[in-house]
C-alpha cells in the first residue's frame, strides 16, 4: 500500500503494520483464566506488544518489606517458568495476527518484572549542545555511553510528561480518524 492509501496510526511508517487497536480484548480474551487478577495492561507500539497482568496476592506475613519483596520476586519467577510454554504459543498467535513481537510481564505488590523485551536501536542526529549533554550524564556516571544516556533521558521525558504525551496522542488519534473519513487520493 502506498502512502496515497494510508490508513495506519503514525503516518507511513506504520502502513504495512497491522491494526492492533483490538490488541488489549484480544489478549483479554486469549488469556487463560487465573492468570492475572484485574484487567491486564497491554501497550503497543511499532516494533512490540507488552502484556502485564497483576498476579494474585500473596497471603503470608513476612517480617520486612525485603522480605516482602523477595517472596513477590520469587512468585513472579514461578509464574514466569510455569506459563512459559502457554505465552509462548499465545505470543506466537498476537505476532502473526498483530506482526508484532510479544513481551510479558508480571506485577506483585510493589514488584513488577518485565520478561525479554526488545531493545530496538534508534538513529538520531544531536548537535552539539545536545551530544555536550549526553557526554555530561556519561563523565558523571549517570550512564556508561551516549546511548543510555540517550535512554536515561527518555525516561525522564516520559515521567514528567505523561499528561502532555496522552494528550498528544489523544489529539493524533482524532486527526487519524478525520483522514479516514477524508476522500480517498
Amino acid at each position: 500500500m502506498g502512502r496515497g492509501g494510508w490508513r495506519g496510526r503514525g503516518g507511513w511508517q506504520q502502513a504495512d503494520l497491522p491494526n492492533a487497536d483490538d490488541a488489549k480484548a484480544w489478549f483479554s480474551g486469549r488469556l487463560p483464566d487465573g492468570w492475572f487478577t484485574g484487567e491486564v495492561t497491554v501497550t503497543v507500539d511499532r516494533e512490540e506488544i507488552i502484556v502485564v497482568g497483576e498476579l494474585p496476592a500473596l497471603t503470608e506475613q513476612f517480617d520486612d518489606d525485603a522480605a516482602r519483596a523477595a517472596a513477590e520476586n520469587g512468585r513472579i519467577s514461578r509464574f514466569r517458568e510455569d506459563t512459559r510454554d502457554e505465552r509462548i504459543e499465545i505470543a506466537r498467535q498476537a505476532e502473526h495476527r498483530y506482526g508484532r513481537k510479544v513481551a510479558w510481564g508480571a506485577r506483585l505488590g510493589g514488584s513488577e518484572e518485565l520478561f525479554t523485551t526488545l531493545s530496538v536501536p534508534v538513529m538520531t542526529r544531536l548537535r552539539q549542545p545536545e551530544r555536550l549533554i549526553l557526554d555530561t550524564l556519561v563523565d558523571a556516571g549517570v550512564a556508561r555511553s551516549r546511548s543510555e544516556a540517550l535512554a536515561w533521558a527518555v525516561r525522564l521525558v516520559g515521567q514528567h510528561a505523561d499528561q502532555w504525551l496522552s494528550e498528544l496522542r489523544d489529539a493524533m488519534a482524532k486527526v487519524d480518524d478525520l483522514r479516514a473519513k477524508g476522500p480517498e487520493l
